[in-house]
């Protein structure tokens, strides 16, 4: 299984802990801990678990596979197998930001000019989304345009809060200022 390391893998729930899950991977078990799984997530014995394979790590009792539902790259290969674009490198995902069980933003770029990056993830009405956000039980997902100008960029990256200005800083950062009614869902938690 080293090799699958950064992989998807489906299993079926063996067991429950309380400070892990046990997943039944066919020729052996693997472990997805507390600290890896989603606070919305809630599963039954036997229940298909799709993870991302996190590490293979030698213990005292053998070798043991660390699962991972919370780990952005986990939500970029659900990415990869959902949109035919990003799997073929058409559309490309620059950054992925997740509080696990609350948003994921997703930052895409296309080298391509007749290419609409985020309309090709969210698909037609959604639809292409939908799949990915019910594989993480109803997490919210924006997905944003990437744009390697600092101030665009930030004012992309706090969709869907409507950005009044963005002012750049001396020292290379930026300040963004909104509405007072965008307040809260600019910062969100």
């Amino acid at each position: 299984y080293k090799d699958k390391e950064g992989e998807l893998i489906n299993g079926y729930l063996q067991r429950k802990t309380r400070d892990a899950i046990f997943v039944d991977l066919g020729r052996t078990e693997g472990i997805l801990p507390a600290r890896e799984q989603s606070p919305l997530e809630h599963f039954k014995t036997g229940e298909r678990i799709k993870a991302l394979v996190l590490a293979v790590q030698k213990n005292t009792k053998g070798p043991s596979i660390v699962l991972s539902r919370v780990n952005p790259k986990f939500v970029h290969k659900l990415f990869e197998m959902e949109i035919p674009e990003v799997y073929d490198g058409v559309v490309k995902i620059v950054n992925i930001v997740r509080e696990p069980g609350m948003r994921t933003k997703v930052a895409v770029a296309s080298e391509r000019d007749d290419i609409d990056s985020v309309g090709a993830c969210v698909g037609m009405k959604g639809i292409r989304i939908q799949s990915i956000v019910r594989e993480l039980e109803g997490e919210k997902i924006d997905v944003v345009q990437y744009d390697p100008e600092k101030r665009v960029m930030a004012a992309n990256a706090l969709t869907p809060a409507q950005v009044k200005e963005v002012i750049e800083t001396r020292d290379g950062g930026v300040i963004t200022v909104v509405e007072k009614e965008q307040y809260k869902l600019a910062i969100g938690k």
